[in-house]
């Protein structure tokens, strides 16, 4: 928009430019040419007396003298007898139309001839011609038009000067507003836009403001909404669970049951906790290896169970993405919690972490189970395995917040492979901050009789189903 303002500023101000000074400099060319022609009449008028009163001898030195004061406008006299005084020129019909009593002035290519009607001699009518070149009728005129270019384009720079000033007041608050925008959309509700500049923009910014304070306010009723449900039709059902189990006769069979409602009550609680937590503002930060090691931890020990070959590979060093811990190690969760429900007991999958080439990272997760469907799997509430279809939907929009995307293919064994795009770090952390690493912890075999790697090696890591975890 600022260019555009500029833009506009600059052709409007040429167009008045151009309207004001080319006929300007028409009217300078033209005066110039007059005041040319001007000077050479007044020239040959002021010879009019001499031919009448002196004798040719005397008229011919007068002449001459007169051509060699001024040698840019020669002044040749045509006597009544065919005489010519002074430098010869050519006896024109313009000349022998002069000779019948006019003066006016005859304009050649090669300039202009000044003819002056000289009456009253005893032979005849003598005529005067003052010839005036090209260069003298536009003598002045090029430097005129250089200075009348000069203070055009000074004045056009001036033009674009302004009109940058003009469209930078104009610009700057909606620049303002539309970045509160970028971040509201990014989840950050508690960016709010400067109220300045004209009074749309004022009221358009102030409008964005009152819209970023409702969004607020109604995720806040909604989080509570779903807390105070969740409290209300959950724990009143599981109090009266609990009582009943503490009614039992059977001592074992109770504390059992005891369990059983207590380990309710922590998702409960739990759910809770989420629904009360505020929406990320978009500076969530994490080091995606040290979560994605931590949750491959806690799958180990079922997929040792289940006798699943595990593969992890995380890439060396911090890998910082735009995403909570809490986030990415959901987005996990569900990926690998897929792989568990959807796959027979036996089957090997992989877990990939590589940085991108732009920032943030590349999560894969890949199987040998039976693949996905033709149907979109990360379709909300699409499901063809009993699930409920909201898993990969709530991974999709997890990768999608964190300015990534989710896809859904074939691995090379033919089986499922999920790849979540997790985006860059909006700020960088501390260059001095030390990031723990989970996978420290882990023992590692090699595969394919590749030599043994410790974890300060810096080497993609690979966890075999038969690995161990030390504790």
């Amino acid at each position: 928009m600022r260019l555009r303002v500029v833009l506009l500023v600059v052709a409007t101000s040429s167009l008045v430019l151009v309207s004001f000074l080319v006929p300007l400099a028409l009217v300078l060319r033209t005066f110039a040419a007059d005041r040319a022609r001007s000077t050479a009449t007044i020239q040959a008028q002021n010879l009019v007396p001499l031919v009448t009163t002196l004798d040719p001898g005397s008229l011919r030195q007068e002449i001459d003298q007169v051509n060699a004061e001024n040698r840019s406008t020669p002044v040749t006299v045509f006597m009544p007898g065919g005489t010519e005084l002074g430098p010869p020129a050519a006896r024109t019909a313009s000349v022998q139309l002069a000779t019948n009593g006019r003066s006016f002035t005859a304009v050649t290519p090669a300039g202009a001839n000044v003819l002056v009607s000289v009456q009253g001699l005893p032979a005849g009518t003598a005529v005067i011609q003052v010839f005036v070149p090209t260069a003298q009728l536009r003598r002045g005129v090029a430097r005129a038009w250089l200075l009348l270019g000069g203070l055009g384009l000074g004045l056009l720079a001036l033009s674009v000067l302004v009109a940058d000033q003009l469209a930078r007041s104009l610009i700057r608050p909606i620049t303002n507003m539309a970045r509160a925008a970028d971040d509201l959309a990014a989840g950050d509700l508690t960016a709010r836009a400067v109220v300045a500049g004209s009074p749309e923009v004022r009221r358009a910014s102030a409008g964005l403001n009152r819209l970023a304070v409702r969004i607020g306010e109604l995720l806040a009723h909604e989080r509570e909404t779903v807390a105070d449900l969740s409290h209300r039709r959950l724990r009143t059902p599981l109090t009266a669970l609990r009582i009943d189990a503490e009614s039992l006769r059977d001592d074992d069979e109770m504390a059992r049951l005891s369990d059983d409602v207590n380990a309710v009550e922590r998702t409960v609680s739990e759910i809770i906790r989420e629904a009360r937590r505020p929406t990320g503002g978009g500076s969530a930060l994490c080091d995606a290896a040290e979560v994605v090691t931590e949750r491959a931890m806690f799958w180990q020990p079922l997929a040792e169970d289940q006798d699943r070959p595990m593969t992890l590979e995380v890439a060396p060093g911090p890998v910082l993405v735009r995403i909570s811990t809490e986030d990415l190690a959901a987005c996990i969760d569900i990926l690998l919690e897929n792989v568990f429900s959807h796959t027979a007991e036996g089957l090997a999958f992989e877990i990939r972490l590589s940085r991108r080439a732009g920032g943030g990272a590349w999560l894969v997760v890949a199987d040998d189970g039976p693949g996905f469907p033709d149907a979109d799997p990360t379709q909300r509430g699409l499901s063809s395995g009993g699930s409920t279809g909201l898993g990969l939907d709530i991974a999709r929009r997890i990768a999608e917040a964190s300015g990534g995307t989710l896809t859904v293919g074939r691995s090379p064994s033919g089986g499922g492979s999920v790849t979540a795009g997790l985006g860059p770090p909006v700020q960088a952390l501390d260059a001095g901050r030390r990031h723990r690493r989970a996978r420290d912890r882990l023992h590692l075999r090699p595969r394919d009789g590749a030599p043994e790697y410790g974890p300060s090696e810096g080497t993609p890591w690979s966890l075999l189903g038969s690995s161990r975890v030390d504790r």
